[in-house]
């Protein structure tokens, strides 16, 4: 068997001591969770680019990242599967509330901290606590950390 752990990238937003996180269908339980902005690095892709994108596809909102918060290695207890997180902040733009939200997505939701403790049963995953406390205790570096090389 080949281990392949999943990358994904999530993006911290807050504006005016809220953050936007998004609803969206478990597939596999009878409610909804919470969860950042968030999704797989596509073939090809920056991880950059994937923040911006999963962030306008999952919430009609443009975003520019301006850190990374971290990086998180999550294994899932149910499945095993190994998930690698890249969590950027930045700022919040644009929103587009006429644009088509990926499947699955109920909308986009503006929480405090207290609101989102309040959830936490609801959380996709421990990852989704642990960004914002991260982002809360100032975790911010730069984005020259990144390197995004291609075979030429």
């Amino acid at each position: 068997m080949v281990w392949k752990p999943r990358v994904t990238v999530a993006a911290v937003i807050e504006n005016q001591g809220k953050f936007l996180l998004v609803e969206e269908d478990s597939g596999h339980q009878a409610h909804t969770v919470f969860n950042q902005p968030a999704g797989h690095l596509e073939p090809g892709e920056s991880l950059i680019n994937a923040v911006i994108r999963e962030t306008l596809e999952e919430t009609g909102y443009d975003f520019t990242p301006t850190a990374l918060v971290g990086l998180y290695r999550w294994i899932e207890p149910a499945s095993g599967e190994t998930f690698l997180r890249v969590c950027f902040s930045g700022e919040v733009g644009q929103y587009y509330p006429g644009h088509p939200l990926d499947a699955g997505i109920v909308g986009p939701r503006w929480l405090s901290v207290a609101e989102i403790s309040e959830l936490t049963p609801s959380l996709r995953s421990p990852l989704v606590p642990r960004c914002i406390e991260d982002y809360c205790a100032g975790r911010r570096f730069p984005l020259t950390l990144l390197s995004d090389m291609q075979a030429e």
